[in-house]
């Protein structure tokens, strides 16, 4: 991103592509965490498939748990984090040559609670919202053919939708103006997106501006401030002793595991995203490994001679059972045995069965066994 960094006069403005990055990456976590839970739900149903069932439920609260942290320790969200932004509360007046002349980050852009509480609400509340009231409309049977739905399903949404109460009055309301909600909804987000491209507003999402914060790029001072932060971070007081150490690593456990997180998290993703490129049925990886002319067929199982047809000896090869000699012209029955082809051709031309299974053959059906 060096490049929009020299575009305009602001280096520390983020581009809309970084935006729109950091966005995408926040919109993959839930379905690939969904992706692994549903993995791990096959092995160990009794533990995980309540946490399935409740999926939405569960992502809010992790989330929820992730993005305070980030927020209170890197003034950012955790995709944000990770794209090197952070939030900060807008100034009423802009003033470069003052902060350039004091240096370090100044105190007043650091979130304050009311800043926090508010972004937590656009960023756990709003998703969760919209991916309930997304299930929902699926539920009533919304994008979804009649045709692909189970008879009894599709008989209980038409009754619940047909019925004059005021719970069935509201549903098909629901169901007529939530597309026209959720596309009105992107547009808005679209306009915004657009209007903070051409540098018509400093805010690419509405919201941000009821929050009263922006979005801007890491600095010199950002990265400054980090590096003495972890120094004193890694630098424990030795006297304290080996207790002391102990309960400041307890401590200090989860908040290593949520800083990990801009690693493993982004790492897991794209391994969820291999894994679904590798088993797909058009991955090209697949049809590396896989004839282009399907699984080998297994030869069918032998049938068993009848008690009535002709004995003959399972461990000579090559020996026709009719004539007892060498197999000559091999010629095969629709029942699997081999026979010499006029002993075959007279057998069926006369009796119209196989002389082993005694099994109905014709003379059409004899088949020449190139060997």
């Amino acid at each position: 991103m060096e490049f929009f960094k020299d575009l305009g006069t602001d280096p520390l403005k983020p581009s809309l592509f970084e935006l729109v990055a950091q966005e995408q990456l926040r919109d993959l976590l839930q379905p690939a965490l969904k992706y692994v839970l549903a993995v791990f739900a096959q092995s160990y149903p009794r533990y995980l498939l309540r946490i399935v069932n409740r999926h939405e439920e569960f992502y809010a609260a992790i989330m929820l748990l992730v993005e305070r942290y980030y927020l209170r320790k890197y003034n950012a969200s955790f995709s944000e984090n990770f794209y090197g932004l952070k939030r900060r509360r807008r100034p009423y007046m802009e003033t470069p040559r003052v902060k350039a002349a004091v240096g370090g980050i100044p105190s007043g852009e650091a979130l304050r609670s009311r800043e926090i509480t508010r972004s937590l609400l656009f960023l756990v509340g709003v998703p969760y919202l919209r991916a309930k009231a997304q299930d929902y409309y699926e539920e009533l049977g919304g994008g979804v053919s009649a045709d692909v739905l189970d008879e009894n399903v599709g008989t209980r949404q038409i009754r619940a939708l047909t019925e004059n109460t005021l719970k069935a009055r509201l549903k098909r309301g629901f169901k007529a103006a939530y597309p026209w909600l959720n596309t009105s909804y992107e547009v808005w987000l679209l306009i915004c997106n657009m209007a903070y491209l051409f540098d018509g507003t400093p805010f690419y999402r509405p919201w941000l501006a009821w929050i009263g914060v922006d979005l801007r790029r890491l600095g010199s001072e950002d990265f400054r401030a980090a590096a003495l932060a972890a120094q004193k971070t890694l630098s424990p007081d030795k006297r304290r002793g080996v207790l002391a150490w102990i309960r400041h690593s307890l401590i200090s456990s989860p908040h290593l595991l949520l800083d990990s997180l801009r690693l493993l998290l982004p790492t897991a993703i794209f391994f969820v995203k291999f894994l679904e490129w590798w088993y797909s049925p058009g991955s090209p990886a697949r049809s590396l490994s896989t004839s282009p002319l399907g699984p080998a067929v297994p030869p069918p199982q032998m049938l068993p001679p009848h008690p009535q047809g002709i004995s003959f000896n399972r461990d000579s090869y090559g020996i026709c059972p009719i004539c007892q000699g060498a197999i000559n012209n091999a010629t095969a029955l629709p029942s699997g045995y081999v026979f010499c082809y006029r002993c075959a051709y007279d057998q069926v031309d006369k009796h119209g069965r196989c002389p082993v299974t005694l099994l109905p053959a014709r003379v059409w059906q004899l088949r020449k066994v190139l060997v």
